[in-house]
């Protein structure tokens, strides 16, 4: 079962996307905020799977309530849910952390299909968004529109890396993961960098997801 919270400041908006989501078998609304600092203190209390996060809310905005979460340590994944499909919402929920990243008028199967590739330790992006991926890369001066790094140029332990990279943990974070000497974490992730031909974590998250490498 897909443990999932709501966070939405417009009442109808929930509504609309719980009664779609109890039509599922697998998913469970376990619970419902209607602005960040609410979403925080529903995260702590019921520890669901998903926090699926409107970008756009009172007090603290998404990306704020993605950022805490990921500094108190929520070992969930987060969402983000957006009526605009912008750039630079995009670049900032990856680097944030965020694993998934969806319009308000994607269909119900596209959000399901988001739930479950994400609890299933994946990361999603909704369609209608990922032209903004590659516009993004070009304009961030990575390699759009060239001939991209495939998965069988990574190895084994670099896609790890490159995961945990997508998910906004840090070289020292991934290393207390992955048993391993924070340096060794240091090399994969100058050698991911290298292979996926892009300067930073950002810009090798866009990169993964616009090559389906993650």
């Amino acid at each position: 079962m897909i443990r999932v919270c709501l966070v939405d400041d417009h009442d109808l908006v929930r509504a609309g996307l719980k009664s779609l989501l109890d039509l599922a078998a697998d998913v469970e609304v376990v619970a419902e905020a209607a602005d960040g600092a609410a979403a925080l203190e529903a995260v702590r209390a019921s520890r669901p799977d998903i926090v699926l996060l409107d970008v756009r809310l009172p007090r603290i905005d998404g990306l704020g309530v993605l950022r805490a979460l990921r500094r108190e340590g929520f070992g969930g994944a987060v969402v983000l849910l957006t009526t605009f499909d912008e750039d630079e919402v995009l670049e900032a929920g990856l680097a944030a952390g965020a694993r998934g990243y969806l319009l308000k008028d994607a269909s119900f199967d596209d959000l399901l299909a988001a739930l479950r590739e994400v609890a299933g330790g994946g990361t999603y992006v909704h369609a209608g968004a990922r032209e903004r991926i590659l516009g993004g890369l070009e304009r961030l001066g990575g390699p759009a529109g060239k001939e991209g790094r495939t998965r069988d140029d990574l190895t084994d332990r670099e896609i790890e890396v490159l995961r945990f990279v997508a998910r906004g943990f840090s070289n020292a974070e991934i290393a207390r993961i992955l048993d391993v000497a924070e340096g060794t974490v240091k090399n994969h992730v100058s050698s991911l960098l290298s292979k996926l031909g892009v300067r930073d974590r950002t810009r090798a998250a866009l990169a993964a997801l616009s090559r389906g490498l993650i």
